[in-house]
């Protein structure tokens, strides 16, 4: 039923092969929608209008399919699988509106065959054995995907200047843009999960897999027409501006959970010292979820195609063995001492060295990893105080 409605939609785009001189081939780029974090960056998209021909279409390469075979399992691989798909311009238009979504259209100033060029290429690439491609976050996702078609479709013809980028930012630097302060869990987590390849100070080009600086980048573009060199946008439409909206309530900062837990950590362990007792479901519980924490980013790192999971510092804090220890803490472990005494210079390190490790580290981390130094420091003081007083005794 799906193959069905999909060849519908796609025969007014591709039953009459030539474009008439009253169409035209514009980029849009359509603001973010603060709802999911994968749509908070906004997104890119080719319109191709031909009233002759009765087309008006958008070439959309930001489509997904859950029934993909072993969709799941690829996800978490890094594998993922994303598509060309082409629908009815004006339903794609309405459907940005209604989330609130700016839509900006560049109509590109191209020749006959420019536009035929592009319009072939589009046509290839959205039969069903070619719409597919493998998606990575930063460098092929739906909006680097209209700078390279049009470089591949048009080669040398275009160029794009890279001197109005002024800026020096990372690849983090650049997504905090959209979501540190709007989505601060999706923050933390991508902070956490990605590692030190998110620290690279993108080159101008890189900067394009956010819609924004495509749009940027095809302002400052040219291109050969006719043998003379001119700006690559002929026409520049704003469809739609987003309304002003008050932000939704969601969940509290990330921050203060960490300083909840930091300041239960350092409550309970002033509350050990004088009862001269040792908690452990606390320990238990934060060095066991620690743990899981750092089993995840190895599992991303090494057994994932998730390139920028690659040397995550925040291993440092994020120890995979401390999940073993977590479950050792219920029985009588010699070796839980001198690990808390390493967990212990492991966690003082990397909070000394926080401003000097080339991975940005999230700020929020920082009560949340003081909580399992004070702890890991609890467990060794205590731990160590036992075996004193256990070889005293032996040696009465």
């Amino acid at each position: 039923m799906k193959r069905i409605l999909w060849l519908l939609l796609f025969i007014p785009f591709t039953s009459k092969a030539q474009l008439s001189e009253q169409a035209f081939i514009s980029v849009l780029t359509c603001g973010p929608y603060q709802e999911e974090l994968y749509s908070a960056f906004g997104h890119s998209a080719f319109r191709i209008y031909d009233p002759v021909k009765g087309i008006d279409v958008a070439c959309n390469y930001g489509l997904f399919d859950f029934n993909q075979p072993n969709f799941y399992l690829n996800f978490a691989r890094g594998n993922n699988l994303y598509r060309l798909g082409i629908e009815d311009y004006p339903r794609f238009e309405n459907r940005y509106i209604y989330e609130n979504r700016f839509i900006h259209e560049q109509v590109l100033d191209l020749t006959q065959q420019q536009k035929q060029k592009l319009f072939a290429y589009l046509q290839r690439n959205a039969l069903p054995e070619n719409a597919s491609y493998l998606y990575d976050y930063f460098y092929n996702n739906c909006s680097t995907k209209i700078r390279d078609v049009l470089l591949e479709a048009l080669g040398d013809e275009v160029t794009f200047d890279e001197t109005h980028i002024t800026t020096d930012l990372s690849i983090r630097e650049l997504t905090d843009i959209y979501i540190k302060r709007q989505q601060p869990w999706g923050d933390l987590g991508i902070d956490i999960c990605l590692g030190l390849p998110m620290d690279k100070k993108a080159a101008p080009l890189e900067y394009m897999f956010l819609p924004d600086y495509v749009e940027s980048g095809f302002d400052h573009a040219t291109i050969k027409k006719n043998g003379t060199i001119v700006p690559l946008v002929k026409e520049k439409i704003i469809t739609y501006e987003a309304r002003e909206e008050e932000p939704a309530d969601g969940l509290p900062h990330p921050l203060y959970l960490t300083g909840f837990i930091s300041f239960v950590a350092i409550a309970l362990t002033i509350w050990d010292f004088k009862r001269k007792a040792l908690s452990k479901w606390f320990d238990a519980t934060l060095f066991i979820v620690t743990g899981l924490i750092g089993l995840l980013l190895v599992f991303l790192w090494f057994f994932t195609n998730h390139n920028a999971a690659a040397n995550n510092f925040n291993l440092l804090w994020a120890f995979p063995f401390h999940f073993v220890a977590g479950m050792a803490l219920f029985k009588p472990r010699k070796w839980l001492t001198n690990y808390f005494l390493f967990a212990t210079i492991l966690i003082v390190v990397t909070l000394l060295g926080w401003p000097l490790w080339p991975q940005n580290l999230h700020y929020a981390l920082v009560p949340f990893i003081a909580a399992l130094g004070v702890r890991a420091f609890a467990q060794f003081y205590f731990r160590k105080v036992t075996v004193k007083a256990e070889l005293s005794l032996a040696g009465k």
